[in-house]
């Protein structure tokens, strides 16, 4: 079956209603798919283990590195590339499933090394039932390849949502039937399943792969670079849960990984999305270091406004936040949101500096600060380890300046951006999340004896309007900016009109 064409509509289209229309439907059904995935996520936390969830992220280190090499990269080569014939398509589909076949392959003989590692026989039969997920893989990324291409989301949304659905469905009844464990197994394989068949037939990517790979060594290299990049970042995502895992007990393990999913909701969930749609934008920029630079700056200080408040408030809400959304017996998590919350806003700014490299074609600086925070992150982990799971949270804290100072340095001049016009981007929204953080620091003192939902809603509204307050006062123009990026006619003019 033929390959979809291009959008006529990317023609005729400015890039700034191309993007608006892409972000409207990537973050609408990302919300979408959120809602669905935390609604059912947060009910299955209650009824689970923390035990349980130590025993599933312990799987995940081992998933973690090989999805590091599955193909996305090549997925990204297709998208960049200005020009795509039918037998590029068929290549990557065919490099696609060698790779995952190898894969899935690995991660079978990687089963009882781990589970020894972990000295936790359960982990070695999660694994196995997990090499379903490679299967899935590219029927996941050769459609969003070619829906990317044309930035149409719309379709990918139908994908999103339909996995998440299924993965949710899944979720909650493995939970209520008592599977335990194996629930955090089965559900993402429903998701993944579903969304692959639902993208497959939303592109049209029905086709014959091709496993002549002749005339494919640009497209290999650049994704060679990129999932060498991505194996940097899984040293820094995923190696604290590797060395924490053979010095804590599950119960503890889950405590962390799951303060660590609270805290990073909005830097793993929100982002990526966006990151997709901005490395697809970048990349129609031909290059040019100075408009994606420009275009960066810009995405910065929109994200950062969204983003700062949002630690600022974990921080300052750390334990009716806890109390409510997992249940009391998770208290022991309150002190490391709390940390952690702290060091997420350097996280962000980090992710958001690959795609403007690998769009202009620079994925090897990508792989350089990745190769350096996971020398600096894995050196402050084996140290944090050692003073328990607050140690292991404070580690964040002192790596990650360190981190994000040195990739930004190297980062900048090749964006053609000034420091001066970065702090600039983020000084705003900074002090406000500062002013709003300990406003709500200062009421949740003063809060009367509350149940932790009341005190949780009564603390978020009061953070609301002071972050509202603050900007309006002293950041109009970045209110502006915000109404600006909104894809929606009526709500930018909404918001133009209050502020």
């Amino acid at each position: 079956m033929d390959a979809p064409p291009e959008s006529p509509r990317i023609e005729s289209e400015s890039l700034g209603n191309q993007i608006r229309r892409a972000v409207l439907w990537r973050s609408g059904s990302q919300i979408l798919v959120q809602l669905v995935q935390w609604a059912a996520t947060f009910l299955v936390i209650r009824i689970l283990t923390p035990a349980d969830y130590g025993l599933f992220a312990m799987t995940q280190v081992v998933l973690g590195l090989l999805n590091m090499l599955n193909g996305y990269g090549l997925a990204s080569g297709l998208i960049r590339a200005k020009d795509v014939s039918r037998r590029q398509i068929r290549q990557l589909f065919g490099l696609l499933l060698l790779v995952n076949a190898a894969l899935a392959l690995a991660q079978a003989l990687l089963a009882p090394w781990a589970a020894a590692y972990y000295r936790q026989p359960i982990v070695a039969q999660m694994l196995y039932v997990q090499c379903l997920l490679y299967l899935t893989t590219p029927l996941i990324a050769l459609p969003f390849a070619l829906l990317s291409r044309a930035m149409d989301y719309r379709l990918q949304a139908r994908g999103n949502v339909a996995g998440a659905l299924a993965g949710a469905v899944a979720a909650l009844a493995g939970a209520f039937a008592g599977l335990g464990v194996w629930t955090l197994v089965i559900a993402p394989i429903m998701l993944f399943a579903v969304r692959a068949a639902v993208l497959m037939h939303a592109a049209r990517a029905w086709m014959w792969p091709s496993f002549d790979f002749r005339g494919a060594g640009g497209l290999i290299r650049y994704g060679a670079l990129m999932a060498l990049g991505q194996l940097c970042w899984f040293a820094e995502s995923q190696a604290d849960v590797f060395i924490a895992g053979r010095q804590f007990d599950p119960h503890l393990l889950g405590i962390y990984t799951t303060s660590l999913f609270l805290t990073q909701i909005f830097v793993s969930k929100i982002i990526p999305p966006l990151n997709e749609v901005a490395f697809a934008a970048y990349a129609r920029l031909d290059r040019d270091a100075g408009a994606v630079g420009a275009a960066f700056l810009r995405g910065v200080s929109i994200v950062m406004a969204a983003a700062l408040p949002f630690y600022a408030g974990i921080a300052a809400t750390a334990e009716p936040l806890v109390l409510t959304m997992l249940g009391p017996r998770w208290a022991e998590a309150v002190p490391v949101v709390r940390l952690l919350a702290f060091a997420m806003p350097l996280l962000t700014l980090q992710t958001l500096l690959a795609p403007a490299c690998d769009a202009i074609g620079r994925p090897g600086l990508s792989l350089r600060n990745g190769a350096t925070g996971a020398v600096l992150l894995v050196s402050a982990y084996l140290i944090g380890v050692g003073w328990g799971v607050i140690g292991l949270a404070g580690s964040w804290l002192v790596a990650y300046p360190l981190y994000v100072a040195i990739s930004l340095k190297r980062t900048l001049p090749v964006l053609a951006v000034a420091p001066s016009a970065l702090w600039a981007a983020i000084r705003a929204p900074l002090s406000g999340a500062i002013a709003m953080g300990l406003g709500v620091a200062l009421v949740a003192r003063a809060l009367p004896p509350l149940p932790a939902p009341a005190a949780l809603a009564v603390l978020v509204l009061v953070g609301g309007v002071l972050y509202a307050a603050w900007l309006r006062a002293f950041a109009r123009p970045l209110l502006r900016d915000l109404a600006q990026a909104l894809p929606l006619g009526p709500a930018r003019r909404i918001v133009l009109q209050a502020f």
